[in-house]
């Protein structure tokens, strides 16, 4: 079966506005599953968030990796260490992949209201971070 060809056109300024739109609809999401208590669809989606907002940063450069891990260690080595953004995010982040593997592949991972709801806050407090850097806002 032939693959579709790529649909990826636009600038990296469309690219950026783009995964940014998707990390603010999966934050959405995290939010209206937790209000459900559905904690581990709400880690998944705050993790995701948190990804496509990385993804977001890292197209502001130009630069796009195949693999999560590819792409949080570099917006750690190139974001975090020389505190473009807060060091403690780097941490978080870490971490929001962790809980978002065990959430999804652990077969009696319990997911708690008080680690999701950090996970949730960690996805509003890099969207927002990055919001500003990509686009001015304060």
């Amino acid at each position: 079966m032939k693959q579709p060809e790529s649909l990826d056109i636009g600038t990296k300024e469309d690219v950026v506005r783009h995964r940014l739109g998707v990390a603010r609809e999966d934050l959405e999401t995290a939010r209206l599953t937790f209000d459900a208590g559905q904690y581990r669809g709400a880690n998944n989606r705050a993790y995701y968030s948190i990804f496509h907002t990385i993804c977001a940063v890292l197209a502001k450069e130009g630069v796009s990796f195949k693999c999560h891990k590819d792409a949080i260690a570099y917006f750690n080595k190139n974001y975090i260490q020389p505190e473009l953004f807060p060091r403690e995010l780097g941490r978080k982040i870490v971490r929001a992949e962790e809980i978002r593997h065990a959430s999804d592949y652990d077969t009696f991972y319990i997911a708690s209201k008080e680690v999701t709801e950090q996970q949730i806050e960690t996805a509003e407090r890099i969207l927002c971070l990055a919001e500003a850097y990509l686009l001015g806002k304060e």
